[in-house]
Formats: structure tokens, sequence, C-alpha cells
């Protein structure tokens, strides 16, 4: 079976971390091209620097790494430093990275890639803002049709907001980007907080991460477990979520969750409701389906995939 090629866009982040190391340790099955990196969970600088720390933690030097937009289209930047700490990737110990960051603009590299390769061939994981897919699929209209889909972590609906009563960080930090992105017609598959609050990092999982024994489980093992100091007081659980992973695990074992096809669309007036997923669950309102928003996941199938193959970086 030929390896599904992506690029990953993302804004490391803890849960960044861990979804960029499962799609390297499974290069039978994802052909990473590149890390596409947007402003986010922490600045565009600091986020490019901790997609490269990534990449020589999973002894992959040789995967490019691209910077992109460094800030929302048209709002200012909300970062998520409180919940990632200063460096977005506090908790393990990670060395300087030494592999360059590419010359080329991340939007320039999306752009290229997709007209290069086949069409119906690349598909695109964001698990940041969509600041980087919006303004490629603007600034070359022709790739929206090239591209084979887009597989997001993003949204809520019956989750609620995380950074707002109604909204979701990633939607949050830029909605307009998000509404485009959802308009395109590009089929797209969303991980929202439905069901990543339900993938939760719990003291038994994180301890299977570090008795994994390598440089990379327990590297996870304390990026897990810094993410998991910030979040068991608000979920009231044992355990924090792990977003991000969950769009990787939809493309190894989309038999783990559970989805519904849906009409999803972006509030980008109301500041009370700014970055709502507005999702038509019963159809009620005949626009028709441009999204299949994943609901549920068999967590502990998903934690022992997860582990399985970190075991093999």
């Amino acid at each position: 079976m030929t390896a599904r090629q992506i690029i990953i866009d993302t804004d490391p982040g803890q849960d960044d971390a861990v979804a960029i190391l499962l799609a390297l340790a499974c290069p039978e099955t994802l052909h990473v091209l590149g890390l596409t990196c947007v402003a986010g969970n922490v600045p565009l600088a600091q986020t490019t620097r901790n997609a490269r720390m990534i990449c020589e933690l999973a002894g992959c030097p040789d995967l490019p790494v691209f910077a992109g937009c460094d800030r929302p289209l048209g709002r200012d930047l909300v970062t998520a430093e409180h919940v990632h700490g200063r460096s977005g990737l506090d908790g393990p110990d990670l060395p300087d990275p030494q592999i360059p960051v590419q010359d080329q603009n991340a939007v320039d590299f999306i752009i290229d890639t997709l007209r290069e390769r086949p069409p119906g061939t690349v598909t695109l994981v964001p698990i940041g803002p969509l600041t980087n897919i919006a303004t490629a699929f603007a600034k070359a209209p022709d790739i929206v049709a090239r591209v084979q889909e887009i597989v997001l972590m993003g949204g809520a609906h019956t989750a609620h907001g995380n950074v707002t009563p109604a909204a979701e960080f990633n939607i949050h930090v830029d909605p307009e980007a998000a509404a485009r992105v959802l308009a395109s017609g590009v089929p797209l598959t969303m991980l929202p907080l439905d069901v990543t609050h339900k993938a939760l990092v719990t003291p038994a999982r994180n301890a299977a991460f570090r008795g994994i024994g390598s440089r990379v489980g327990r590297a996870v093992a304390a990026l897990t477990g810094f993410f998991e100091r910030y979040h068991p007081e608000r979920h009231g659980a044992d355990g924090a979520p792990l977003h991000d992973p969950c769009t990787i695990c939809w493309l190894l074992r989309p038999d783990l969750f559970k989805a519904r096809k849906v009409n999803v669309e972006i509030e980008t007036q109301s500041e009370l409701t700014m970055g709502m997923t507005v999702v038509d669950w019963w159809g009620v309102t005949g626009r028709p389906a441009n999204a299949t928003f994943v609901h549920d996941i068999n967590a502990q199938a998903f934690f022992d995939l997860l582990t399985e193959r970190l075991a093999r970086l």
C-alpha cells in the first residue's frame, strides 16, 4: 500500500508534538512531506523552533520545516502560553535545534506541493489555526480542487468552547481563516473537542509512555505530564485531553471513531460568540453537509496504538 502524502500545518504545542511524532512513526502509512508552521499556541518564531526540535527528537533531521503566517487574517494574535508554557513545549529538556528553517514560506510550499503532485494525492492536516491554509487558498485558488482532504483539529459542538464559552482555541484564533476553509468545498474531516475531550492522558497512560524506555517515550511522558497539570481541575477528570494526535489516529485507524456528516459554519461577526463552530447536527437549516464531524473515540485503543507506534522511534 502506498503511503498517504500529508502536510502537517502546526503550532507546537505539546499535543502537536505528539501528533507529529505519531505521524513520523508510521512511514509505511503516512509520508510527511513537510511541517508548515503558523502562529498560534505561541508566536511563529517559537512554533518554528519547536517543530525543528520535534524533528530532531524523532530522528528525522531531513524533514523540511517552513515558517508561515505570523498573525491571523485581520486580527491580533491570541496565544496560549498559560496552557503550553512560555516555550510551547514546556516539560521535557530538549536541546536547541540544529536543522534550519527552509527559506521558502510555508504558504508557498503548500501551493507548490499541491501543484507539483497529482491532483487528489496530498492531504492537509492542520492542527493549529487555519491561517496558512486559508492564505494558500486565496493566493492560489487553483490548488483547492487538488487537495485530497483536510483533516483538522478544531471546533466544538456539545463540548462548548475551551477559550471562550463558545469557541475552541484553533478556530477562535483566526475565525475568518476557518470560515474560508470550511467554505472551500474541499472534503474535510473535523476532530473537535467533542472527541478530543474523550482522549484523556491519565496517569496510567502517561506511565505507559514513560515505560517505552526510549528518549522519545520519556519526552512524550514529560510533554503530556506537563499538559496534565493544567487541565484536571477544568475537566473534572484524572487526565488532560490529547487533542492533536486524534487527527493522525483518524488517518491510521478511522474505525476507532464515530463521525457524522453535517454542515458547519463559523461565526465571524459576533464578539460574544466569535469563532463558534455552528454545527447543524439535525439538518434543520437545509445547508449541505461540508464536514465529517467526529464525535466519539475508543480512547483506550487510541492510546494503545499511540504507545505502540511511538516505541518505533
